[in-house]
């Protein structure tokens, strides 16, 4: 069983960089799709940014080119960082292993 811990979020200008953090209990070498996901209140869960175990990587398109997923599976971290920020981004954030691994969230504001 791993558990997956989020680290990073806060409050940020319009423009502005935060960097996200899942570190997991256990190893992430084993676990092939690992992603960050958004909820705002009212509305569906969705996927924000995935990665591959061989790198590849997937995003929606509102954070294309501006977001950028990560995996270091000998530190068992996945990070994604958030340049560019926009107040729609504002959301709980949630790290995601596969097939059924979620963390508890963490809260990303982006306000002036």
């Amino acid at each position: 069983q791993v558990q997956l811990v989020e680290s990073g979020g806060g409050l940020v200008q319009p423009g502005g960089s935060l960097r996200l953090s899942c570190t997991a209990s256990g190893s992430i070498a084993g676990i092939y799709f690992m992603a960050w996901y958004r909820q705002v209140p009212g509305k569906q869960r969705e996927l924000v940014a995935g990665i591959k175990n061989g790198g590849n990587t997937n995003y929606v398109n509102s954070v294309k080119g501006r977001f950028t997923i990560s995996r270091d599976n000998a530190k068992n971290t996945v990070d994604l960082q958030m340049n560019s920020l926009k107040p729609e981004d504002t959301a709980v954030y949630y790290c995601y292993g596969q097939p059924f691994y979620w963390g508890q969230g963490i809260q990303v504001t982006v306000s002036s």
